[in-house]
């Protein structure tokens, strides 16, 4: 007789998934919900994966502003705002 041990769900962050993969995904499981042609269990197990998605998208998106936040601060930690577009160039 042969045991099955249960799987353990991998996180999102610990599959290596970029940021733009789970962005795509998230928006095809959004897809499929809004289809409304799956069934009940179906559904819920895409909306439990979205919101994981979900959840790896924002942490990503937090993390690179904290980063940009740092990037652009001054010597006191002070924002420093600059133009998108410098002055005297063309914007596209």
């Amino acid at each position: 007789m042969t045991v099955k041990k249960p799987k353990t769900k991998q996180t999102i962050s610990e599959s290596n998934v970029c940021f733009e993969d789970a962005l795509g995904k998230l928006e095809i499981i959004v897809s499929e919900l809004e289809s409304g042609e799956l069934s009940l269990e179906e559904a819920l197990a895409k909306f439990e994966e979205g919101i994981a998605f979900s959840r790896y998208c924002m942490q990503r998106l937090q993390e690179v502003e904290a980063k940009i936040d740092l990037l652009v601060s001054d010597e006191h930690g002070q924002p420093v705002f600059r133009p998108a577009v410098p002055e005297g160039e063309k914007e596209c």
